[in-house]
């Protein structure tokens, strides 16, 4: 069975080690978990470009050591040009996964970050940006490593990827992509970065970053304007809480997938699954997402613009009707829509006093866009293809309207004292795969390690996969498949045992008293954990 790192005092997850490795350098220098979040959100923009870049969204959760929950929604709106017209009147019934007219939305997560060390500083970090965006500066200029992880990715739509403006110059190879561990230096996005350590964060939106920006995606066709850019600023959020069994849950309201997350935990709890590892088990995390994601597809949006409250799916009495719909013997058929796949990166920090981050950054589709922004090297995000061009639409597209997120950040404290910082990446499998890894720890007293590494099952779309089929990792005990299929659940067997698509996932957890502190990246993903 693997085995949990164990670190006496701080530590840090991350899909790539370098992200670790920068997260925990800027421990050791005596910063925060927030700091050190903001050294790994830098480095894992460069050396995991394939799931995430400074050109797309974040979203925090930010636990203090008195237990107070901050939320830091850090997501662009639809640019001023993005209407309806516009792309009617270019002949499309959708809005295009690529291109120009892919990137709609405003880049949100670098007023995350800023948002989010304004909280650090006030909590008494003092590290400078300059010290905090070191690691990433470096690995851009000097170059490093591609990754397994993206040598092994077949993007969706691979030939408009390719042809996209600035793509080809900067992901491939001599028309190809690099091979794993060849070295790739990004110079242009390496001068970005250090514009930003020396005039400030906020120069990515209203200083002379902001202008070389929205010169580049004006000339490429994108819809946002340079006014779009500076009228941008984070949000501080409410998280979402659910008391369960011996802890409360947190996690992203509207206009991410958060509810959903916790409408699964909180049905599961009620079904009293006992045996772990079972067909029950399997049967109610299915059955429990399918009722979760019925409830996300009619109500999630813009926060702005919601029509009902979150919290109220998350009432006691409505999840036990929720629980009371579910038959345990047969599978149900619950239309699924929702937004299919996302490429992200998810990433925990908890420090020596207790300060716990979740954080979650993403371009959306791998690569988002595919466009690369000549002047600062910035790949720019594809997120608001989640809206719709049709009238009456939950999601609808229109100027200044934030998108629907599949990013989600888990956080938890239990009563013993123990706090968690958890989540994955995934689109539709977030908060399916939250809900394996916590319940396997929470319920069944799995190790983190042991909870993240367990095989993993997704209803519904994942990467290239238009079905609403169960997809299952192999080492599921046969038996259990068998038993689901006459259950009535059309099972799809991938055919792996560590599939990327199932998800990039991680889990620390700080225990009170010792403040021991364990920690566990994915070894689907490339990179693991550190800490002091």
């Amino acid at each position: 069975m693997p085995e949990t790192p164990v670190y006496s005092s701080a530590a840090v997850a991350a899909p790539h080690h370098l992200a670790a490795t920068a997260g925990q350098t800027v421990l050791a220098q005596g910063g925060n978990a927030i700091e050190a979040m903001a050294a790994m959100a830098a480095t894992i923009a460069v050396v995991y470009p394939h799931m995430n870049g400074i050109g797309g969204d974040g979203f925090w959760l930010v636990r203090e050591p008195g237990g107070r929950v901050r939320g830091i929604e850090a997501c662009g709106p639809a640019g001023s040009l993005a209407t309806v017209e516009r792309y009617r009147s270019q002949g499309h019934e959708t809005i295009p996964s690529r291109g120009p007219d892919a990137a709609l939305t405003v880049a949100g997560a670098i007023g995350g970050w800023r948002l989010a060390l304004d909280l650090a500083r006030a909590l008494g970090g003092r590290l400078p940006l300059e010290t905090l965006l070191s690691d990433a500066i470096r690995h851009a200029r000097q170059g490093c490593a591609v990754s397994p992880s993206e040598a092994r990715y077949v993007p969706k739509e691979i030939d408009t990827l390719h042809d996209q403006p600035g793509f080809a110059q900067t992901f491939l190879d001599g028309g190809k992509p690099f091979a794993a561990g060849a070295t790739r230096r990004l110079p242009a996005l390496a001068d970005t970065l250090e514009q930003l350590a020396h005039a400030g964060l906020d120069d990515f939106y209203r200083g002379d970053l902001g202008r070389e920006i929205a010169a580049d995606l004006d000339r490429l066709g994108s819809p946002v304007t340079r006014a779009d850019l500076e009228a941008y600023a984070p949000r501080e959020r409410a998280a979402l809480s659910l008391r369960r069994r011996d802890a409360v849950l947190y996690n992203f309201p509207p206009p991410t997938q958060g509810l959903a997350a916790l409408i699964i935990l909180g049905i599961f709890d009620r079904l009293n699954v006992s045996r772990p590892e079972s067909t029950a088990q399997y049967h109610g995390l299915i059955e429990a997402t399918k009722r979760a994601f019925a409830i996300r597809d009619r109500t999630v949006t813009d926060y702005d613009r919601l029509s009902v409250d979150p919290a109220s799916f998350l009432t006691p009495e409505r999840l036990d009707r929720e629980a009371a719909q579910i038959d345990m013997r047969r599978a149900a058929s619950v239309p699924l829509r929702g937004p299919g796949d996302g490429d992200t990166v998810w990433m925990g920090a908890i420090d020596k006093d207790g300060l716990a981050v979740s954080y979650i950054q993403s371009i959306y589709w791998e690569y988002g866009s595919g466009i690369v922004l000549p002047k600062t090297g910035i790949h720019w995000q594809n997120r608001g293809t989640s809206f719709s061009l049709e009238k009456g639409a939950v999601n609808p597209l229109e100027p200044g309207r934030r998108p629907f997120h599949t990013l989600i950040p888990g956080l938890a404290a239990f009563d013993d004292g123990r706090v968690m910082s958890y989540g994955s990446m995934g689109g539709d499998g977030q908060p399916q795969f939250q809900a394996q890894i916590f319940s396997r720890y929470a319920d069944y007293g799995m190790s983190p390690a042991e909870a993240v590494d367990a095989p993993r099952l997704l209803y519904g779309r994942t990467w290239g996969a238009e079905s609403l089929s169960v997809k299952v990792e192999d080492r599921f005990d046969p038996a259990c498949i068998a038993e689901l299929r006459s259950m009535g659940h059309e099972i799809e067997e991938l055919g792996g045992s560590y599939i990327d698509s199932l998800g990039h996932a991680g889990m620390l957890v700080r225990h009170p008293g010792n403040g021991r502190i364990e920690a566990v990246h994915d070894p689907r993903s490339d990179g693991g954990s550190s800490g002091l």
